[in-house]
């Protein structure tokens, strides 16, 4: 049995199924790790949504931005994108039943010494931390106040965590870190403009995963969400995000050995959107 991790689907469907076939991924033994944003940007996220939610426990997927969005948008909050691509799965005959299904998905996922997020985890947080603050925001998601959180879900404030927030405060603080976080400060100020490789941080700003004392620099982070970085392997940090939908590849990981497997854009028959 083997456990691959892969970076942002986006809709990259005929991407996914090339990288699978790469890989040998045996759906009777091998798992699925998605690190997040199974959806748009590229053109098959109703398949790929399909696809993953019919391998059930045999996939792992946290959520994303951009999964978060789709969720959103389906319950009548958000606004739409000029660059979405989400209208075939709005549309959908079992729209309803896949926007449930993603409501039931993590937010972070720990599994022997891995730790997978979308985006990253504040510098105060441990994983036991992290852990307890995901659960709060998954309650919020899948429970009877679903709406009122997707109607508040998005903003930029707070930008930092305190451990007085309360509300939807604290639970926006939670989805922003894990979901949405690039660069942080050393005491946890985040900064959500800039967008570009980890040598473009703002002023008194670094990397998330950079910053010294960090709690959870003692399990290894899985994750995506930032495509500039690209492919990024440290001893406690997998980045898988190599940007499929602009251009680069969809990439794989063996977390046993950390064997990497990759399938550029356009491999699998795909129109996928270019630019950034």
């Amino acid at each position: 049995m083997a456990t691959y991790a892969i970076g942002d689907v986006q809709g990259c469907y005929s991407e996914l199924r090339a990288l699978l076939e790469k890989i040998g991924f045996d759906e009777s033994r091998d798992r699925l790790w998605f690190v997040g944003d199974l959806v748009n940007r590229g053109p098959g996220s109703l398949e790929t949504l399909r696809f993953v939610k019919r391998l059930g426990e045999r996939a792992v997927t946290v959520l994303g931005n951009h999964d978060l969005h789709l969720i959103a948008l389906a319950f009548g909050y958000g606004r739409r994108r000029g660059d979405d691509t989400l209208d075939a799965v709005l549309e959908a005959g079992d729209c309803a039943e896949l926007v449930a299904w993603l409501r039931t998905l993590p937010l972070l996922h720990v599994d022997e010494g891995h730790v997978m997020v979308h985006a990253g985890l504040l510098p105060q947080w441990s994983v036991e931390r992290a852990q307890g603050l995901a659960r709060d925001v998954e309650e919020e998601l899948r429970g009877p106040r679903h709406r009122a959180f997707l109607e508040h879900m998005y903003g930029s404030q707070p930008e930092e965590w305190r451990e007085d927030l309360a509300g939807i405060d604290r639970l926006r603080v939670v989805v922003n870190a894990m979901t949405r976080m690039r660069f942080c400060t050393p005491q946890g100020r985040m900064e959500f403009r800039a967008k570009g490789d980890s040598s473009a941080a703002p002023a008194g700003h670094l990397p998330w995963f950079e910053v010294p004392g960090r709690a959870s620099a003692g399990a290894t982070i899985v994750c995506g969400h930032w495509s500039a970085l690209g492919l990024k392997l440290l001893p406690n940090l997998i980045a898988l995000d190599a940007g499929c939908v602009w251009g680069g590849a969809l990439t794989a990981i063996r977390l046993e050995d950390r064997a990497i497997a990759q399938v550029p854009c356009g491999q699998g028959g795909s129109d996928a959107p270019g630019g950034k």
